[in-house]
């Protein structure tokens, strides 16, 4: 079986299509300098070189020479009046020949007969002609090579037309170069102004198409970061509203109970103290979870990127010792825990503090709303490179109470995308399930 051919591909660059450009033009204006010059050097032949054409030249220059003649009294043997003649230049020769000077030529050489039986003469030049000087009778040859003159002139012509032809293809690649340049100009000039919509013409394989590539890059990246900065605005101050509800609640309460402390005869009832005290030490505590909350929210979400310390560890040792830790703290709060085992071996490439932080506040959680009366689940799996670990529990019935601030819960979702990983929330009325995910390695 043969292989198939390879294709040769030019190079693409802009130094390259202008080196292609100049060899085009090249062979156009080669083209056009040869169809110009053809055509003119034919017309040449055909109109200027015909017997007709030449024959009336010749008689016209003889009428002037003679015309000449006859006005200044020239002499045959004057040369120097002869040169001085005014239809003399580099395209026209006037020989004048005396008798004993005539080239003969013999009958059937190709010599023309005025009288049968006498020698015709001829020079050099084509027919003799006879004229009368001052001093005698002359012959005079005459040669016209205007033709040169007009030869010269076609191929000037045609030399102006190859160079034009080439400026002018040379003309259309500039300006088609300097359109796009002026295109991708305006069209950044309208990105900065604010329209962050206007589309960036992409086109070709050159550097202004790369150019136009990272244009379009750097503005999506822009949208991009517009997009997170107005979604991190907003997620902020919807932070910042909750957080200041949550936070003037208990501290109400708290004031409230401080200020009944403070009220004279309450201290003398040791009871009733003890009441107010108790109630004020837990509107306290809350203030303090909400403030831990705070801070650990600001700790993940004050920085564009988590600085990960990832390790490669086996992935049912980290959960049996996580999970652990996690089912040890949830008995001791008077949870029970059912905690099924991890089948299957693979390795994880994370970094434990942060996933042991997730695991963290996902107690808090359910230290906080679960019901007591029904298990924690525990529910690891192995997926198709993927490790999937489902916390799920039962809503308590007398939690008045719900998260409004969702600070744990969007901590747990930017560290578990930052470990390649994702996290979701599965809730209905009784239950509340958190699901991580992680890519693995196989063992």
């Amino acid at each position: 079986m043969t292989e198939p051919r390879r294709r040769i591909r030019l190079p693409r660059t802009l130094d390259a299509k202008f080196l292609y450009m100049i060899l085009l033009s090249l062979l156009c204006a080669a083209a056009v300098y040869s169809a110009a010059y053809g055509l003119a050097t034919l017309a040449l032949e055909k109109i200027y070189m015909s017997p007709e054409s030449v024959a009336s030249r010749q008689a016209e220059i003889y009428s002037d020479f003679s015309k000449y003649v006859r006005t200044f009294g020239i002499a045959g043997s004057d040369d120097a009046a002869l040169a001085r003649f005014p239809g003399n230049d580099e395209y026209t020769t006037i020989l004048v020949y005396r008798d004993e000077e005539l080239p003969q030529q013999l009958p059937g050489n190709g010599s023309n007969w005025s009288n049968a039986g006498r020698l015709q003469y001829a020079s050099e030049y084509g027919r003799l002609y006879p004229l009368r000087f001052s001093d005698g009778v002359y012959h005079i040859a005459i040669r016209d090579s205007s033709y040169l003159r007009e030869d010269s002139l076609n191929r000037t012509i045609a030399l102006i037309l190859g160079a034009l032809a080439f400026l002018a293809i040379m003309l259309w690649y500039v300006r088609r170069l300097t359109r796009r340049v002026i295109r991708l100009s305006r069209e950044a000039d309208a990105i900065g102004d604010g329209d962050l919509e206007a589309p960036i013409t992409m086109s070709g394989e050159d550097e202004l198409s790369q150019l136009a590539v990272e244009v379009d890059a750097m503005r999506r990246s822009v949208i991009q970061r517009m997009g997170n900065e107005k979604r991190a605005w907003e997620a902020n101050s919807e932070l910042i509203t909750a957080i200041s509800h949550d936070i003037r609640t208990p501290m109400t309460a708290l004031i409230g109970y401080l200020g009944l402390l403070n009220e004279s005869g309450v201290l003398s009832d040791p009871e009733r103290g003890a009441q107010f005290a108790s109630s004020a030490y837990d509107k306290a505590m809350e203030l303090k979870d909400l403030t831990d909350e705070l801070f650990r929210y600001f700790l993940v979400f004050g920085r564009s990127e988590l600085e990960l310390n990832k390790e490669q560890l086996d992935a049912g040792l980290l959960l049996e010792q996580l999970l652990g830790e996690a089912q040890f703290e949830l008995t001791d709060a008077g949870f029970t825990v059912e905690w099924e085992d991890l089948r299957g071996d693979a390795q994880l490439e994370i970094d434990p503090l942060y996933l042991k932080r997730v695991l963290d506040n996902l107690v808090s959680n359910i230290k906080k709303y679960a019901e007591k009366s029904r298990p924690v689940v525990f529910h690891p799996q192995l997926r198709e490179n993927e490790l999937e670990l489902r916390l799920s529990n039962s809503i308590s019935k007398s939690m008045d109470r719900v998260e409004s601030t969702k600070i744990g819960l969007k901590t747990c979702e930017k560290i578990m995308a930052a470990m390649g990983g994702s996290f979701t929330v599965e809730r209905d009325e009784d239950r509340f399930a958190a699901v991580l995910t992680l890519p693995t390695i196989k063992a």
